[in-house]
């Protein structure tokens, strides 16, 4: 063929290949277009859902620059001129319009099924992170909001704590440290951030084993023992909690318990120990460089006790209160170690197995059976139906709105005498690859007022790990993970009453401690008969719901030894708050000294060093692991003072949403609590129930 000829006809190909290209993309724009006409949009919700890798990176740059645009902006305001308008008002307009934008990079992440997209999101997180930590540390910004702040012009409650919010963020970003205290600072926090991996690294590398005889593993069930490798004519029995924990609870042989608790809380070992002693010298660095005496006072700030002091009194009452009922548990564990092992000496290793034999005798509960009075289907209908009815809400299912796989649901949220819109919630509880493994909440909008007066609502995700169906029948919950499933949809209510005008107080971005209260209140429907019975029912026949006797009987359970376990948490709560808020600890020594005294005698086991298998005091709770005892004491009051009597009482379920759950951050945690109580949250309730209802 001639070269021009092949060439027309090349270009002829080419040509009609493209004509058929167009066709194509116009024929999938126009599927497309279709689609997202007939996907159902949610009024006041922005949030995108369903990004793809390459969305992901371009939205996350547009939020870097529009971010560096905003604060530019700000820092160019003439001290004399700053006002609110040229410097909270972008600010305030800036987080409401972004903070949608930067989950919808996030979210994918969490629940994409491409791996990619996956990738896509954990980076855009990395970028988006490290961007705002550097616009919380421009000083010319900081300068400038300070100007603002010291004119002390009225510009509302709200607007004032958006205000004193930004100061604090900026201060304690290290903003008013000089150039060379702020190098100082980042190489404390890069060497804090190489410690913490590296405590976590040594827990996940500890493959150490015990190897057992089948005599030796008396008591414990043949479903454990056949899984089990067998080295050396034993069992190997690896030290992890998924095995140690069943070990603890069922073997009968005493030695048993004592070499495997005692091998397993060697784990981490005197290299742990070591990182964390360095952990906390580096801490307390870092806080004094921001002013602060040490590093429990820098973290507990921004929560609800304000001070170290504070949270030790309260942690140190708790155990004296708790120590009368504490002991009479100990009695029955003592008087059960004489009848079966004939020494009544009761060591660590033996709380959670007596704690166990105990449960046995007093309370008549199969709780393997009471899990086939807990289908998904029916658990979530049931609690979606209670939260209605206790709140005044009203739950609408929308069919055919935007989401990222076929078996999530969403849900609009309506006010049920105003018939006002509050907000959106995604149900994605089904198993499936890829997925964040965890029962959580995820936040997709914050609710606030926009600078044009348009409205963004609440929208909340409740992601969990549930079994799907299977052949047609709803896949049966275990107690506990119903107890979880509420508890955090607990917290999706919580956001959706938020009525705060600023994004910055909306979601559950609230003062520390206080994000758990709600949640921890509401769990106590989980006992109670009349609010079980709407979220049970036999899995073969609905209509039979759980039984009374077995709601006491769950509910007794919960209570049983509740002293002697809030007492070890106690001990973990007061080394975490005393190391970092005292110099020089020697931590060795602390806990050998502290663990007889809270644990009423009780030795440490020998050899063992719980702070060096602690995961929580050396990242993400450190100095503040005090937190969930403080919700669960403040939860406990507002349970007994307002609903105890009147599980279902939809006026006090509407005052506590009015009340305690729509200002969220707007104002101060405490103030909200005691403002609804009439008076001051007391400890009574608390050590009253945990007294009571324990033995």
């Amino acid at each position: 063929m001639e070269p021009r000829r092949r060439e027309r006809r090349v270009v002829a190909v080419a040509g009609a290949a493209a004509l058929v290209a167009v066709g194509l993309n116009i024929a999938f724009s126009a599927v497309a277009a279709h689609r997202r006409r007939k996907r159902q949009e949610l009024p006041g919700f922005t949030a995108q859902v369903n990004l793809s890798a390459a969305e992901i990176k371009r939205l996350a740059d547009r939020i870097i620059a529009k971010a560096k645009e905003t604060y530019d902006s700000v820092a160019a305001v003439p001290l004399d001129k700053a006002s609110f308008a040229n410097v909270v008002a972008p600010l305030a307009e800036l987080d409401a319009l972004q903070f949608p934008l930067v989950q919808a990079c996030l979210l994918p992440r969490m629940v994409s099924a491409s791996e990619d997209v996956r990738k896509a999101s954990a980076e855009a997180e990395k970028r988006l992170d490290s961007h705002f930590v550097l616009c919380r540390q421009r000083e010319d910004v900081y300068r400038v909001i300070k100007a603002f702040a010291v004119k002390g012009e009225r510009i509302g409650p709200e607007a004032t704590r958006f205000l004193q919010c930004l100061v604090k963020e900026f201060e304690r970003n290290g903003v008013k440290l000089s150039q060379s205290k702020r190098k100082e600072m980042e190489k404390l926090k890069c060497h804090i951030d190489e410690l913490n991996l590296n405590y976590l690294q040594n827990l996940n590398d500890f493959t150490k084993f015990l190897l057992l005889s089948e005599d030796e593993l008396a008591g414990m069930p043949f479903e454990f023992l056949k899984d089990l490798e067998k080295a050396e004519g034993k069992l190997k029995v690896p030290l992890t909690s998924y095995h140690v924990t069943p070990i603890l609870e069922h073997c009968k042989v005493g030695s048993t318990r004592k070499q495997i608790a005692v091998a397993y809380g060697q784990k981490g070992g005197k290299d742990n120990l070591g990182i964390l002693e360095n952990l906390v010298q580096l801490r307390h660095k870092f806080a004094r460089l921001l002013g602060y005496a040490n590093y429990a006072d820098f973290a507990i700030e921004p929560r609800m006790p304000r001070t170290s002091r504070k949270v030790l009194e309260f942690l140190e009452e708790i155990s004296e209160q708790l120590s009368d009922v504490a002991n009479r548990e100990l009695s029955i564990l003592k008087d059960l170690k004489m009848k079966e092992e004939g020494n009544a000496q009761v060591g660590m290793e033996d709380l959670l197995y007596y704690i166990k034999r105990a449960e046995e005798f007093k309370v008549d509960l199969d709780i393997g059976a009471i899990k086939q009075y807990f289908p998904v289907s029916l658990v979530i209908s049931g609690m979606l139906k209670m939260f209605q009815d206790l709140f005044a809400l009203r739950f609408d299912e929308i069919k055919d709105a935007e989401v990222w796989h076929d078996t999530v649901r969403v849900f609009s949220v309506w006010d049920a005498s105003s018939r006002d819109l509050l907000g959106y919630f995604f149900l994605d509880i089904f198993a499936r690859e890829g997925k964040y493994a965890h029962t959580c909440v995820v936040t997709l909008q914050n609710g606030c007022l926009c600078s044009n007066g348009t409205l963004k609502v609440p929208a909340a995700l409740l992601l969990s790990q549930c079994p799907k169906e299977f052949d047609g029948n709803s896949a049966l919950l275990r107690f506990p993970e119903v107890v979880r499933l509420f508890h955090e949809f607990s917290h999706v209510v919580h956001h959706i009453s938020n009525r705060a005008t600023f994004s910055r107080f909306s979601a559950l971005r609230l003062e520390g401690d206080f994000a758990e209260i709600p949640s921890l209140l509401l769990e106590n429907w989980c006992y109670e008969s009349i609010s079980l019975k709407m979220m049970s029912g036999f899995h073969q026949d609905i209509t039979k719901s759980i039984t009374s006797e077995a709601c006491q009987s769950l509910k007794r359970r919960r209570d049983l030894f509740a002293g002697l376990k809030m007492k070890q948490e106690i001990l973990l709560c007061l080394v975490d708050q005393i190391i970092h808020s005292s110099e020089n600890v020697d931590i060795d020594d602390l806990i050998k000294e502290l663990h007889p005294k809270v644990m009423l005698g009780i030795p440490l086991l020998e050899g063992t060093s719980p702070a060096s298998c602690f995961p929580r005091i050396a990242i993400g709770y450190d100095a503040v692991c005090y937190s969930y005892i403080w919700s669960e004491v403040f939860a406990a009051d507002l349970f007994v003072s307002k609903f105890k009597d009147d599980l279902l009482n939809q006026h006090a379920g509407l005052q506590f949403r009015n009340k305690v759950l729509a200002p969220g951050g707007s104002k101060d945690s405490l103030e909200i609590i005691t403002d609804y109580l009439g008076r001051e949250p007391s400890l009574q309730p608390f050590i009253q129930s945990r007294t009571r209802n324990s033995l």
